[in-house]
């Protein structure tokens, strides 16, 4: 059986733009990832239920940033309770590809027992 040289090409092209989207978003989705890691170690510290919300959303914020993660002072929701600590994270990444522009939400968190 002969492949059309019309279907090679279209074939080619949709895996083409595949490489390129996943090449474009793949690496946001890492450094979420990494975020959410962060965030759940640090819900699970022994110190962090005494630990002040100022110095838990800077820790979270410095994270970030060295992710190059779009996360500000008021995407970080800090939650205390008795002896448990809940961290949620709510942000968004906008990728620009050609043609079209896509929202990224992400939410990590984590909460200590």
């Amino acid at each position: 059986m002969k492949i059309s040289p019309w279907r090679l090409a279209a074939g080619i092209a949709v895996l083409a733009v595949l490489g390129v989207l996943g090449a474009r978003m793949a690496p946001i989705y890492f450094h979420n990832l990494a975020l959410q890691q962060f965030v759940d170690e640090l819900a699970r510290r022994a110190d962090t239920p005494t630990t002040s919300d100022d110095v838990l959303r800077t820790r979270v914020l410095a994270k970030a940033a060295d992710l190059d993660l779009p996360v500000k002072t008021g995407n970080i929701r800090i939650q205390h309770r008795d002896t448990s600590v809940r961290i949620d994270v709510r942000y968004v990444v906008r990728v620009d590809l050609p043609l079209y522009t896509v929202d990224l939400h992400f939410y990590p968190g984590a909460g200590s027992r």
